[in-house]
């Protein structure tokens, strides 16, 4: 198994690398057009998404995959990648250096390892947590850049800093105990959480590929989210159709933060 796990390290940071090529030289140069959803997509999302989709198969023969921008449909197969090729698009249509390349692996539709590259930073993050999968590896913990990452346990207070997303700003026009940030990128939000820089964080709808990678991070860093609505989020469903459905969720650097965070978003 320790073999398998470094493969898998090795194929996200090689396979991001040379993704991010291409995305670099696009960057901030090319126009996107709407989404049935609302989102945003560009032609160097589609040329990403295929780009990855190929390198899964050619090192995952077996493994199936779930895209944001082709493949919808969770499928049987035991191992599943769930991948968002630009997290932040309209970031990187406008020439914000904040977006990433996130690829979650999923086990029989529980994600246990994610891997998020932040190329305009240079930055990878990376964790293990294996949960309810029936899993057991020799790898643990958060990362990011190869050095281990853990969330705050701080009091929140006006230095400490709570994350917003473009449909979750309602919150702002009551006090918070926070200073808040809109960083317009759902797995970045979730990151933040996960390496202490920020204390907690909302995501109204993000979809699966938004969460998967960086869910499993901010687990193996020691901190908290669960969905604001009914339901749980994983394991995903064989034969569900997850373009249209969205994951409301709340992060926290732990449970007393959680529930002081969900006080103040809740409608």
């Amino acid at each position: 198994m320790k073999e398998f796990w470094e493969t898998v390290l090795d194929f996200c940071q090689q396979t991001t690398s040379e993704v991010s090529n291409f995305l670099i030289r696009d960057f901030g140069q090319v126009s996107a057009t709407r989404k049935a959803d609302g989102t945003l997509v560009t032609e160097s999302d589609r040329m990403a998404d295929q780009a990855i989709r190929q390198a899964i198969h050619d090192w995952f023969p077996t493994h199936g995959v779930l895209t944001e921008e082709t493949e919808h449909v969770f499928p049987s197969n035991d191992w599943c990648w769930i991948v968002d090729p630009i997290d932040g698009t309209t970031n990187f249509t406008r020439g914000i250096p904040i977006w990433g390349i996130s690829l979650g692996l999923a086990f029989r539709g529980i994600p246990v390892f994610g891997y998020v590259y932040f190329p305009m930073f240079a930055t990878a993050y990376y964790g293990y947590f294996y949960g309810d999968s029936g899993l057991e590896g020799p790898h643990q913990g958060a990362y990011c850049n190869g050095k281990p990452i853990t969330t705050s346990s701080d009091a929140p207070s006006y230095n400490h800093l709570f994350n917003l997303c473009a449909r979750s700003t309602h919150i702002m026009t009551r006090p918070f105990p926070c200073k808040l940030r809109l960083m317009g990128v759902a797995s970045y939000n979730v990151l933040l959480v996960a390496s202490g820089a920020s204390l907690g964080g909302i995501e109204a709808t993000p979809k699966v590929w938004d969460l998967a990678a960086a869910w499993v991070i901010l687990l193996a860093a020691g901190g908290v989210i669960h969905t604001l609505d009914d339901g749980d989020t994983f394991p995903l469903q064989i034969g569900q159709n997850y373009g249209e459905r969205s994951f409301a969720c709340l992060s926290a650097g732990n449970e007393d933060l959680f529930n002081t965070f969900l006080a103040f978003v809740r409608p």
